[in-house]
């Protein structure tokens, strides 16, 4: 019996000694003989260009623990690419690996970049869960279908007389905001800053005034964000399921309120705006956008818009109290533009005006980092600088790593807006993207951000609460305690 039960231990020792490390490395390296052996069978046999160097980790799960572990356990994002170039070289700025569900190329570096977003054809624009983004969206579609949205909402949202019209139109909402938090004495940033935008995007964009209706929407539109970049699991509970149901019931809302404007009589109780336009949009044989992409449009221009100026805006407000003698800098060029009372509207032109304060806009936008990385899928294979980058996997491009690398920017964790006195290395900022995917609702995002900061530097001295809180960076980078700050009037 003894020797049988030693027999028995021998035999599990053996494999867990030699069974479980072998199983390990299957594991790790099965996506690599999945996917990567036979294009390097092909390439043996044609003399095609190699894969840019990279592992592709684990199955279905490929590298999103590493990813993970960068980003939510220790908090350091950026050695997530650095420790690629550190084990596999620069690779022209190119890693293979396997994220967020499908075989992908890391485009890091401006070169790589550039060539990827000015070559819209073979570099499709894609998410990983693309009903979060609306598949009739201008976010979504390609050709002639994007042509036609991109050059409706450009002309919309970019006209100088749209501008200077939404300029003042948000400002009796900043305005009255900053008021009621130096009241409360305590507010969390963040929150309020989001609440603030979101009444005047939802003003702007669909015509709907604060309310319950309205704070519902918010919450539908914070769960699309968390699931943009996560995981396409449709598993109840994962991040990606809930936005694609915060996506659908937006969609059922904004629905009947198309329906509403359409029984409008003789446009008696038109609204002007950005679903009215959308509405009524011809293409050149003088087509309109159907409904579903009438919806498919606003909802996406208000999730996308809402959360890149928000986002910029609190961190502005935090790097502000972080950096003294920037504020001091700003309040007094924003004094010197005040008006006969500090809760007097400043105009576009005046915003034009304010040079230090566009370039402290430009800096928090650059410290925001609101799109860390976008998607694209490859329609036809192709080569960069020696390298292959095969058809229909994804090109996952990294802006982040421009904007914080020390290679392009100056000790790129502080907060400088001295910086912009001389223009960026061509490629290295690309907050609002670049090409014909282009933000086109940058200009508005801009304006927005100054004249917030105008109401609040010449009323309001602030200090943060916690000046030591630790930094969240999914979906977004943000201060763990959403910049609670202490806030009273001048």
């Amino acid at each position: 019996m003894e020797s049988s039960s030693n027999t028995t231990i021998g035999v599990c020792m053996t494999w867990i000694l030699v069974g479980l490390p072998v199983l390990v490395w299957l594991l790790w390296w099965w996506n690599e003989l999945w996917y990567v052996m036979p294009l390097m069978l092909r390439r043996s046999s044609g003399g095609r260009a190699k894969l840019p160097p990279g592992n592709m980790g684990f199955p279905f799960f490929g590298e999103m623990l590493t990813f993970l572990w960068y980003f939510k356990i220790l908090g350091k994002p950026d050695e997530f690419i650095d420790s690629k170039r550190r084990k596999y070289g620069d690779g022209a700025g190119m890693y293979r690996t396997h994220l967020f569900g499908s075989p992908s190329i890391i485009a890091c570096f401006p070169s790589i970049n550039k060539f990827v977003l000015n070559a819209d054809d073979l570099f499709l624009r894609e998410w990983p869960n693309i009903d979060l983004m609306g598949r009739n969206s201008l976010l979504i579609v390609h050709g002639k279908a994007h042509s036609r949205l991109r050059s409706y909402v450009l002309n919309a949202l970019n006209r100088p007389k749209t501008l200077r019209h939404m300029a003042q139109e948000v400002q009796p909402k900043m305005v009255a905001a900053l008021q009621s938090w130096s009241q409360k004495d305590k507010v969390i940033a963040s929150d309020e800053i989001k609440k603030v935008t979101f009444e005047n995007i939802g003003r702007l964009f669909v015509s709907m005034e604060p309310g319950p209706l309205l704070d519902f929407i918010n919450k539908l539109c914070q769960g699309i964000v968390k699931g943009i970049r996560a995981q396409p699991l449709h598993l109840p509970g994962t991040a990606s399921h809930y936005g694609t149901k915060c996506r659908r019931k937006l969609d059922e809302i904004f629905m009947e309120e198309l329906k509403k404007k359409k029984e409008q009589i003789n446009g008696a109780e038109k609204t002007n705006d950005l679903m009215d336009g959308l509405m009524e949009i011809k293409d050149e044989e003088g087509n309109q956008l159907s409904d579903i992409e009438v919806v498919h449009n606003i909802v996406s221009l208000i999730v996308a818009g809402y959360e890149s100026t928000s986002l910029a805006t609190m961190w502005a407000v935090y790097c502000l109290a972080k950096y003294p003698n920037v504020l001091q800098k700003l309040r007094e060029e924003n004094m010197a533009m005040k008006k006969n009372n500090p809760e007097d509207l400043i105009t576009r032109e005046d915003v034009s005006k304010l040079e230090y304060t566009n370039k402290v806009v430009k800096e928090s936008i650059r410290m925001a980092n609101v799109t860390s990385f976008v998607f694209r899928s490859v329609a036809k294979e192709v080569e960069f600088e020696g390298y292959r980058i095969p058809k229909d996997w994804k090109v996952i491009l990294w802006f982040r790593y421009l904007h914080t690398n020390s290679e392009y920017f100056d000790d790129p964790m502080c907060f400088n807006p001295d910086r912009w006195d001389e223009p960026a290395k061509a490629g290295t900022y690309l907050v609002f993207g670049q090409g014909p995917r282009l933000c086109p609702g940058n200009s508005l995002a801009r304006i927005s951000i100054a004249v917030f900061l105008h109401h609040l530097s010449i009323g309001y001295k602030w200090e943060l609460v916690n000046p030591d809180a630790g930094m969240t960076y999914l979906p977004h980078p943000k201060p763990v305690d959403g910049v609670k700050i202490a806030i009273s009037k001048i």
